[in-house]
């Protein structure tokens, strides 16, 4: 019975991260739904949403002022979520390039204040992004492009994490895992998720808009409810400094898996084949399987060392298990960052670990109401 727990649990944690890949890979090749993207460009509202970010803004309107994109289709807000510091102070100095201030009476949330910036928008495309992530010249001419298609009803950019450095690891690396995945769910149908830093989506996808579940999620929700697609394009990239403290990086990613699991709760109904199709196969082996990965890697090893006595190989698995867990945790507290394999394996324990935590947090019926940006550094490229 131990060993039938371990292999399944093994196999389950290999299907959530290889197997459901590779088989939707396989069905991509035979059930090919290509885009009929072009170069437009229509009316687009662009949409910043801010809490706090005198340190952080001034890079993002610089970048965003830059952005190649015709002056008269193109309309900027800046919607704060009662922010209390100098952020207000900031945009108004850009209000004679066409930038608008929007504020929230009161603190709601990111999604509150989405809503409200939407309220506000004058065009049917909207395009979101975070003030920590950094646009290439281009990057809305490319978002908008697949627009082009009737039945695309949101886009999602890639994401590109760097380290201060310039180069990629750990967070980098599972992100760049996470986009592959997408280009893969993009061929076969439809995205699961959207990039929450750098998205574009109809304003009829925008409508039915929900401020207690994140907004990347309500938009693919709203998209598949419309009978239409949410794709991921791989040439519209939006680049963001990583988090280089472990502890911030789990801080946030317990708050984003439990704004995830609480938002699947409320729409269960995506799981059902009958009505989704393959996205509700592609929901709950993206999303579902990969939070109960934990699970089953706490299963593997408490299996492994009730068989470590009576099995040399079930032995060897067990340390093997316990070494990979106290590298980990080394690459947590130790002063010097880890690098290569090593920082990727810590950034994959403490990924499982947040979702762990999650689950912990969800079952208690905590939930994450209040809206708190990543502290990411400054990142500006040239």
């Amino acid at each position: 019975m131990l060993e039938i727990l371990f292999w399944s649990s093994a196999a389950f944690c290999v299907y959530a991260y290889a197997g459901y890949p590779l088989l939707a890979a396989a069905l991509a090749t035979l059930r090919h739904r290509p885009v009929a993207a072009a170069d437009i460009t229509p009316p687009v509202s662009f949409i910043i949403t801010v809490r706090n970010e005198e340190a952080r803004l001034p890079d993002k309107m610089a970048n965003t002022l830059a952005l190649d994109y015709p002056r008269d289709a193109f309309e900027i807000i800046v919607t704060s979520d009662a922010s209390s510091d100098g952020t207000h102070a900031i945009v108004e100095a850009f209000a004679d390039r066409g930038v608008r201030l929007v504020v929230a009476p009161e603190r709601r949330g990111k999604e509150a204040a989405q809503l409200l910036a939407i309220q506000h928008a004058s065009h049917d495309l909207l395009v979101f992004s975070d003030v920590a992530t950094h646009l290439e010249p281009d990057g809305v001419l490319r978002i908008v492009r697949s627009f082009a298609d009737p039945a695309i009803g949101s886009v999602s950019s890639e994401d590109r994490v760097l380290r201060a450095d310039g180069s990629t690891g750990g967070e980098g690396a599972y992100v760049r895992y996470e986009m592959w995945l997408r280009q893969i769910e993009s061929r076969l149908g439809s995205v699961v998720g959207l990039s929450g830093s750098f998205f574009a989506a109809r304003r009829a996808v925008c409508r039915d808009w929900a401020v207690d579940i994140p907004s990347d999620f309500t938009t693919l929700l709203n998209t598949l409810k419309a009978g239409l697609r949410g794709i991921s394009d791989p040439r519209a990239l939006g680049y963001y400094q990583d988090l280089a403290d472990g502890r911030r990086e789990y801080a946030r990613k317990v708050r984003t898996v439990v704004r995830g699991m609480s938002a699947l709760l409320q729409h269960l109904e995506l799981l059902n084949p009958f009505r989704f199709g393959l996205s509700a196969w592609q929901l709950a082996s993206h999303k579902l399987c990969r939070w109960l990965v934990p699970v089953a890697m706490v299963l593997m090893l408490i299996a492994s060392l009730l068989l470590a006595g009576t099995s040399r190989f079930y032995a060897v698995l067990a340390v093997l298990q316990l070494v990979a867990y106290a590298l980990a945790v080394a690459g947590v507290v130790s002063p010097v960052a880890p690098r290569g394999p090593w920082r990727i394996l810590t950034f994959f324990v403490v990924v499982n670990a947040s979702i762990l935590h999650a689950w912990w947090n969800v079952l208690l019926g905590r939930r994450v109401v209040t809206w708190e940006p990543s502290r990411r550094d400054r990142l500006v490229r040239s």
